[in-house]
């Protein structure tokens, strides 16, 4: 069995709260919520089986602690369910408040993949490079009698990848992370026509990749539509955003008028109508 992979998620927090989390008697408590959300890939199925979540409020690797999750653990996640809103509250508790220095996730050896248009899962290695965990510094004050609120942003595209002409796929786990009370959303609606159905018009479609880039280009997040075309992608810096659609049943669309995100706000840009090519 292989040593399990430790997953340092390191969460950049502002001293921003927005809620009390305490009376006075916990008025040296601090609540913290983990949010897990998914940046889609093209796979069926990303499968993966968290078995602890630490944080450390030192340089110690005597100090990590663990969160307790209300169902325990393991957590086992279908990474791709977590697409148009639906995320994973995977921690909400009261710890001490005070210097909180790096959070992590520990994984199981138990992640699997399933590809398109097959049925069984694949196992997904991960490098020994990765299994003692990827360690930054926070070093920052979390301030008594407040409630901090984390989105994960687990980049599957990025997270895994295909090893040579070995077969296997190698998990190398990519997250973003934003504080909900510092970030803001966009959201919208995807319509089209559907080719080779019998259907008169546009309609909402799902599984399409919406990107989320700045205004010059830098990509920043991604993620698909559910059944009703609905999308929504949180935890943006506030900012100036386009929208970029590649699919290959449409013409490639990006939006024209600037996306201003607000913090605390969700920018709807509506529906979003892609076009079949000419043939």
């Amino acid at each position: 069995m292989k040593k399990n992979v430790l997953l340092t998620v390191v969460v950049i927090i502002m001293s921003l709260g927005f809620q009390s989390c305490s009376d006075d008697k916990d008025s040296n408590a601090t609540k913290v919520q983990l949010k897990l959300i998914d940046a889609p890939g093209d796979y069926k199925e990303v499968n993966i089986e968290i078995i602890d979540i630490q944080y450390n409020s030192s340089d110690s690797e005597d100090s990590w602690r663990s969160f307790t999750p209300v169902d325990g653990y393991p957590i086992n996640i279908d990474l791709t369910e977590l697409i148009a809103g639906n995320s994973l509250l995977l921690t909400d508790e009261i710890i001490p408040s005070g210097m909180l220095k790096q959070i992590r996730l520990v994984l199981s050896d138990n992640n699997t993949i399933v590809i398109e248009g097959e049925i069984d899962p694949i196992h997904l290695d991960t490098p020994s490079a990765q299994q003692s965990g990827l360690k930054l510094k926070l070093d920052t004050e979390l301030e008594p009698g407040f409630s901090y609120t984390f989105i994960l942003d687990w980049d599957v595209q990025r997270s895994i990848v295909k090893a040579g002409n070995s077969g296997k796929y190698l998990l190398k786990p990519v997250i973003r992370v934003n504080t909900e009370v510092n970030s803001g959303s966009i959201s919208g609606k995807v319509i089209g026509e559907i080719q080779g159905d019998n259907i008169d018009g546009a309609v909402p479609i799902k599984d399409i990749t919406v990107s989320i880039y700045t205004t010059d280009d830098t990509y920043i997040a991604e993620s698909l539509t559910n059944e009703n075309g609905d999308f929504i992608i949180q935890g943006l810096g506030a900012g100036n955003y386009k929208i970029k659609i590649e699919n290959y049943s449409y013409i490639n669309y990006e939006s024209v008028e600037v996306i201003t995100v607000i913090v605390g706000n969700i920018s709807n840009v509506g529906t979003i109508e892609l076009l079949v090519p000419v043939s």
